[in-house]
């Protein structure tokens, strides 16, 4: 095995024990860097600029010891190797507790000088794989299952995957198809300490009923017809990692109380085994159904429920979150040239405004389906209404599916489009456009009682009085006088 080539820190006051390293050292191809005190020693680890360090732990000034404690706070990399006397043991023992990699006693043998050198050369190079993998991992896994969206709705998403994320708690992710619930539960493994573990899914509905105890649990050969061989299931994939049940209100009843059990025991058994085996997974479940619903039309189990709904996730619907098309527009559009080869730019203000109109039944799944056959088939750089299969007419969604600020973010845009020149004091209009209507409306609820309209809007009688005034507020229509 080639010997790995570095530089060496000897730090020790005594300058002929620096001199005994460095032949042992320099003739076997180290650099070495001299240093007579701990916080000359110091000094040169938090360069950063050695591989490993030999320590003597009795010096002037600053100890080994001390030099350890400091080391570990500035988070310096570099392993070092404590040097001491028999009679000095107990401190070595120390040293070892504040994070030294090794120790080696005085006089030194050359070879276990050289072969701890090597020693700690791999345990660094090591190391630094380790970190780089983990990088890697998390930039494959962000760009390649990056969650979009900036809107309410998914920043409450996004602060639960960071609360749970740490923990092994069950986590049941609900919303309709198509709203992306296998990304969010590979958010929270992926942010989890599982990270480096197997990711396993399964599709409840997906598998045949009389194959979905086989696809969970495994089997032995000859357990069942067509059982031809022994065969690992889902749980035993995810061992150290984490198990994602999708459609997991499709499971039967009967399989459904066998999960419960795995649940509550943490272990199971192949189908045609007695060997039980241990189900170190964490378990994140899916569905588009309404379970409590399920739970009353005898469909799901009641306990089951409470074991899976440990912390529940719910995904909105893409019309109840609008305001993240045009950001999911973007990505799509990018995902579709780097993986399709297409060159679009972007799309035109009206065929946006044609995507942002939609109902969406099928969810971000449909959107990016459509971008992306628009992106494939399209004539041009640039998607205009007629690339896009669907009415050309402005549809609108249902006012009763969307917020007040959707609503508000709607209008907005209507307005803004419909101007033939950029507007100006643009914040006065809208206020006053907005202010109106809503004095109006709450004395019209109160019957026209100011003191009431005043305490429901949270200002003055005396300011509500006044803005009556510069809006022209009729309070007659009420019906009464308003002076109450």
């Amino acid at each position: 095995m080639s010997r790995m080539s570095g530089r060496i820190l000897i730090a020790d006051d005594e300058e002929s024990i620096r001199f005994v390293l460095v032949r042992a050292l320099e003739p076997s191809g180290y650099d070495c860097v001299q240093a007579g005190s701990g916080t000359e020693a110091l000094e040169v680890l938090q360069g950063g600029k050695v591989d490993v360090a030999f320590v003597d732990i009795k010096m002037p000034g600053m100890d080994g010891l001390a030099l350890l404690t400091r080391a570990r706070e500035a988070e310096v990399p570099t392993p070092i190797i404590v040097m001491t006397a028999q009679n000095t043991m107990a401190n070595a023992i120390e040293a070892m507790k504040r994070g030294a990699y090794d120790y080696i006693t005085k006089p030194f043998d050359v070879d276990e000088v050289l072969q701890l050198v090597q020693r700690a050369l791999e345990m660094k190079q090591m190391s630094r794989d380790l970190h780089r993998i983990e990088r890697e991992m998390r930039r494959r896994f962000e760009l390649g299952v990056e969650i979009v969206g900036r809107s309410g709705p998914m920043q409450e998403i996004y602060k639960a995957i960071g609360r749970v994320a740490q923990t092994d708690v069950t986590v049941l992710i609900q919303g309709e198809s198509g709203t992306g619930k296998e990304l969010i539960a590979k958010a929270v493994h992926y942010h989890s300490p599982r990270w480096s573990a197997p990711f396993v899914a399964l599709n409840c509905s997906a598998v045949p009923r009389d194959l979905l105890e086989s696809e969970l649990f495994g089997h032995e050969r000859g357990a069942f017809t067509g059982a031809l061989e022994q065969r690992a299931g889902k749980f035993e994939a995810a061992q150290g990692g984490t198990l994602f049940l999708d459609e997991i209100g499709d499971m039967p009843l009967d399989l459904q109380a066998k999960l419960l059990r795995v649940l509550q025991e943490r272990e199971f058994s192949r189908i045609g085994s007695h060997e039980v085996i241990k189900a170190d997974c964490r378990i994140i479940a899916a569905t588009n159904q309404n379970l409590e619903r399920a739970i009353g039309e005898g469909k799901f189990r009641e306990d089951l429920f409470f074991r899976l709904n440990v912390v529940p996730i719910r995904v909105p619907p893409l019309r109840e979150r609008r305001e993240d098309i045009p950001e999911l527009i973007r990505y799509f559009i990018g995902k579709a040239n780097r993986e399709f080869g297409t060159n679009v730019s972007g799309l035109s203000p009206a065929a946006e405004q044609l995507l942002l109109n939609q109902n969406w039944q099928g969810n971000v799944r449909e959107l990016e389906n459509t971008l992306v056959r628009a992106a494939v088939l399209a004539p041009a750089g640039v998607l205009m209404p007629e690339d896009f299969p669907i009415s050309h007419a402005e549809t609108p969604a249902k006012y009763d599916e969307l917020s007040l600020e959707q609503l508000i973010r709607l209008k907005l845009q209507e307005y803004l489009r419909v101007g033939k020149a950029e507007p100006d004091n643009l914040y006065d209009q809208i206020i006053q456009r907005v202010e109106k209507p809503l004095l109006e409306l709450v004395i019209e609820h109160v019957n026209g009682n100011q003191l009431k309209a005043a305490s429901m809007l949270g200002i003055n009688r005396n300011t509500l009085r006044k803005k009556i005034t510069q809006l022209r507020i009729d309070v007659r229509r009420t019906g009464r006088s308003g002076a109450e």
